[in-house]
């Protein structure tokens, strides 16, 4: 047979050496988290607005990007499509859709097989045979980015710049 402490010890309804919490005590926590949920707030709306704001700006530089490759893929196609400036600054400013003010600038380049740059006027005279012509297209595209929301330390305009190099088909 037990004894009277060793059931008072086992008793499952027994508190382990609190005094139980009355109602009035739990009632003074109870707009404890509202409170701070209303503190936290605005650091997370302005984390979520900074979020927001990077993927934006990621998403126009990508834009940027891809309108110079664009370019630099329709001049590269042969060798009169790489001095059609004209449409290559076009191809690269109509693959930027989304974006407003993207700006685009074509050039072409050559260089000898054997080595150095060369001007692609005199490259026949200038390039021996059996040396080949090596033609290039370069596209570089820029346009201002304006975020929707001016955050405290950061630039109220980005500039966004894209390049592509890319060799003409022979």
């Amino acid at each position: 047979m037990t004894n009277l402490a060793d059931r008072r010890q086992n008793n499952p309804r027994r508190h382990s050496g609190r005094k139980p919490v009355s109602r009035g005590e739990m009632r003074d926590d109870r707009g404890q988290s509202l409170v701070e949920l209303a503190l936290i707030f605005p650091i997370f709306i302005l984390l979520l607005v900074g979020a927001a704001e990077f993927g934006r700006l990621a998403y126009a530089a990508i834009e940027v990007s891809n309108a110079a490759r664009a370019g630099a893929s329709y001049g590269s196609l042969s060798h009169i499509t790489a001095s059609d400036f004209t449409n290559i600054e076009l191809v690269a400013t109509t693959d930027a859709a989304n974006m407003t003010g993207v700006t685009a600038l074509a050039t072409n380049f050559c260089a000898c097989s054997t080595g150095g740059t060369i001007t692609c006027s005199t490259a026949l005279t200038s390039c021996p045979s059996p040396a080949r012509i090596i033609e290039y297209v370069q596209v570089n595209t820029s346009a201002s980015f304006d975020p929707l929301f001016h955050l405290p330390g950061l630039p109220t305009t980005f500039a966004l710049t894209g390049q592509a190099i890319m060799r003409v088909e022979q």
